[in-house]
């Protein structure tokens, strides 16, 4: 097994796409993984088989991370079934419509926001008594190199994610005490279904169903991968990186000229 031997991970969203490559890393490291899922129960089953057939041991739990009372019958559950929790990535999110401002209702704001930040601060609220109780843990949330261009005909995904870094920040602060890093890992585009909806937006190519048709315009002759996220994720959950919290880390290639509103 690995360095995160005996370490139990929690990993919202972790079924599918970034989530899944984060799922299998961790658990390809000693982590037992407690796999989220909103609506696709089937996915999130299948990465757990896969964590098993390679030796492994996973979970999987639903809940809305956008509901407060999901997010603790979520942890509550995991606590009572695994013992704790040691590492939290908070990773599942939804994108938007790409609109202008004027054109945006406000649900679709609200639903962003509450998704990616709202809703995450009530599930760290849930889990980090147990975090404290073990003596420590890791906390890494999935951002967006959204936050650092804040593109046109963004502005739900650009304020809900900004509004998440807001708190992963703040918690690093508030946690230090209690030997709880926090740290963000924070994505350009990325060969994922959200991906591919994303790239139909900044391209106007609404037939785009491959991602890798983009290669040439990427930045090291390729699109970014779920696995590239994956390491940044690990690095921050490594012993290597026990003296580092409070940072963001961009996986984009070093910028990527692929921008919405261009």
């Amino acid at each position: 097994m690995g360095y995160l031997n005996g370490k139990i991970a929690l990993v919202t969203g972790g079924g599918r796409g970034i989530g899944r490559a984060i799922s299998l890393a961790l658990a390809t490291e000693g982590a037992t993984v407690a796999i989220n899922y909103r609506r696709d129960k089937e996915s999130a089953q299948e990465t757990a088989d896969a964590i098993a057939a390679m030796g492994g041991v996973a979970t999987v739990h639903q809940g809305s991370n956008d509901i407060p009372e999901d997010n603790v019958a979520m942890v509550n559950e995991i606590v009572a079934m695994h013992g704790g929790i040691d590492i939290a990535v908070l990773n599942g999110g939804i994108a938007s419509r790409g609109r202008a401002v004027v054109d945006t209702e406000a649900e679709e704001v609200w639903n962003l926001v509450a998704t990616h930040a709202l809703g995450p601060h009530q599930l760290c609220r849930a889990f980090l008594p147990s975090m404290r109780a073990r003596g420590g843990g890791h906390v890494v949330f999935i951002s967006s190199v959204a936050t650092t261009g804040m593109s046109a005909f963004g502005a739900p995904y650009n304020m809900a994610k900004a509004a998440m870094e807001a708190l992963a920040l703040t918690l690093a602060k508030e946690e230090r005490p209690h030997q709880i890093r926090v740290n963000i890992v924070a994505p350009g585009l990325v060969e994922t279904d959200m991906g591919v909806r994303l790239a139909r937006a900044i391209t106007g190519r609404r037939e785009m169903d491959d991602l890798r048709s983009m290669d040439n315009d990427a930045p090291f002759g390729r699109v970014c991968q779920p696995e590239d996220v994956a390491q940044a994720v690990m690095y921050f959950c490594a012993p290597q990186a026990s003296y580092i919290t409070g940072q963001r880390i961009q996986v984009d290639g070093g910028g990527s000229t692929m921008r919405v509103g261009q």
